[in-house]
């Protein structure tokens, strides 16, 4: 789980390195018919920097493997590319999904070791049956299935008028699957009950796929239980501290959704999988103490009170040998909504494996130390100051001295170096921290401008909370408490604040103040009085200055 602490409370030797670079970090699903090989599949590999590549390939599954190809021209970009060949041997697998990874690795490398995800559909995707629940002029429901390759398909209803549909999703000519959403719509004019269909699906080179797949709808006045993800998958090394992953549990019918019980099930490795149930959401835990690296498999079982009753939820276990701390590729990100944008003094977050082996710590004191039971993250082999640190993620402050351009980025464990990744500094890159679609906005009385509670009023005054605005006048200090009294640390010049669009309207205002948050580090707020012409609804709200521009989120605005 990603968690924003801020709403919680050698560059040298980068410009010589090589750049790994993946076509694709997901193969598949693939899909294959039970008791034969899977087509083999390849991954171009390239370097986005200097140097050369010296790559390895290592499967994760027996199932599984890998070898790295020689250079050849890339197929879809300009310049060279190594192949990495995947390649199947799944005859003995029972029908069913499986999901292992091909790890592409050369030390010396920026941004490697890199995973690619590849998954099998043995038996196919396409299921034996599907049922359906809507309510009385409810939202639809759908069920999304993937193969490898375009369709014919053709829906029919025995009863209920046209409710059943079929449709390719995404976007792109270059890609190895194909998803399909079926959707299942409720009609006026039906009454509760059963309605029946079909979903014809032709022209699959997998055999299993060419079927007619019998469908039902149920129409219902009582609670529908929807439980998301369909699947969990945990990956820890031996030692790690337990692990969580969670499942929501909402009600996409009528009336009040409970759920009853929550059981889980083991059918190796013991007792290492555990969940409870509060308020719609399951709390999955995975206990590795004592257990031998492998692989393992779970269910966790939630009854409810809906009319689909009962789910089952698969889930896997991977535990791994442990290693040095990895950081996946991209996977420094800002914390305000989570993408690439950073300047000196962003608040970020690195996400990864084995990051800590300690359990998950925040920082007790400003200002911020640079060591979190053990963790250290290095910014061009800068200490950089830490707000968390667990397992799986860590978040830090990009120190002020760090100039923008090109910067290397890496954890330290208990002394332990892991890989590195390159990121790169802009001068300013504001983000306005973003909770769904929603900036995080404060309205003069205290209360969040959300549509659910407090609307924002125009003519008043707000405060609009970000990260990202870069150095300030004065200088701020890295990992120190923003001063309280002035002189505040501004920036200068300030951007202006953007509220509509260029088609509907564009209104453009100066803030009262835009600079860090007293006492807090690296978060920054503007301050400025919303338009009195502002109109109701959902506004778009954006920071706009000399050669640059912030994210764009909604102020829900109501007069």
């Amino acid at each position: 789980m990603r968690i924003p602490v801020l709403l919680i409370g050698l560059a040298a030797g980068l410009s010589a390195a090589p750049k790994l670079r993946l076509s694709t970090a997901a193969v598949g699903p693939v899909s294959v018919t039970q008791g034969a090989n899977a087509s083999a599949q390849i991954v171009e590999a390239y370097n986005a920097g200097d140097g050369s590549l010296s790559l390895q390939a290592a499967a994760s599954a027996s199932w599984l493997s890998a070898a790295v190809g020689g250079s050849r021209p890339c197929s879809n970009r300009p310049g060279d590319c190594l192949p990495i060949n995947i390649s199947f041997n799944t005859t003995s697998l029972a029908k069913g999904m499986y999901t292992g990874l091909v790890t592409v690795s050369d030390p010396n490398a920026l941004d490697a070791p890199q995973n690619i995800s590849v998954t099998v559909q043995i038996g196919g995707g396409v299921p034996d049956s599907i049922t359906f629940f809507v309510a009385p002029n409810g939202a639809p429901d759908s069920l999304t299935i993937t193969t490898n390759g375009l369709l014919t398909t053709n829906t029919s209803t025995q009863s209920g008028g046209p409710w059943l549909s079929v449709a390719l999703t995404g976007t792109g000519s270059f890609r190895f699957a194909y998803p399909y959403k079926i959707n299942a719509a409720y009609q006026d004019g039906m009454a509760e009950g059963t309605y029946t269909g079909s979903l014809r699906i032709a022209g699959s080179n997998v055999a299993p796929e060419n079927k007619t797949v019998p469908v039902q709808l149920q129409v219902t006045s009582q609670p529908i239980a929807r439980i998301a993800p369909s699947q969990l998958a945990f990956r820890i090394a031996a030692g790690a501290p337990v692990q969580q992953a969670y499942l929501s549990v909402t009600n996409g019918g009528l009336g009040t959704l409970s759920v009853s019980a929550v059981t889980v099930e083991t059918a190796s490795g013991g007792k290492w999988l555990a969940a409870d149930s509060n308020a719609g959401l399951v709390t999955v835990k995975a206990d590795v103490t004592g257990m031998n690296t492998g692989s393992y498999a779970g269910t966790v079982k939630i009854a409810t009170n809906g009319v689909n009753s009962s789910f089952t939820v698969p889930v896997t276990l991977d535990v791994v040998a442990q290693g040095p701390p990895f950081a996946v590729f991209g996977g420094v990100l800002n914390s305000g909504n989570f993408d690439n944008g950073f300047a000196p003094g962003s608040v970020a977050a690195l996400f990864g494996e084995q990051l800590s082996m300690k359990d998950a710590a925040s920082a007790t004191a400003i200002p911020l130390g640079t060591n979190i039971n053990g963790v250290r993250v290095l910014v061009n082999d800068q200490p950089a100051p830490l707000y968390y640190a667990s397992y799986g993620q860590v978040n830090f402050q990009i120190p002020y001295e760090i100039d923008p351009g090109d910067a290397v980025v890496r954890v330290e464990r208990d002394g332990q170096s892991g890989n590195r990744l390159g990121v790169t500094i802009l001068e300013r890159a504001p983000r306005i921290i973003q909770v769904g679609n929603n900036g995080v906005v404060v309205n003069p009385d205290g209360s969040l401008a959300i549509a659910g509670g407090r609307p924002a009023r125009p003519g008043e005054a707000v405060t609009i909370y970000c990260v990202g605005l870069g150095r300030t006048n004065p200088a701020a200090s890295t990992g120190a408490a923003a001063p309280g009294a002035e002189p505040l640390a501004r920036i200068s010049p300030a951007p202006r604040v953007a509220f509509g669009n260029v088609f509907s309207g564009l209104i453009s205002v100066d803030a009262l103040y835009v600079g860090l948050t007293p006492s807090l580090v690296g978060l920054y707020q503007v301050n400025v009085i919303l338009p009195a012409d502002l109109p109701d609804g959902d506004v778009n709200l954006s920071l706009a200055g000399d050669g640059y521009q912030s994210n764009i989120v909604y102020l829900p605005v109501k007069r």
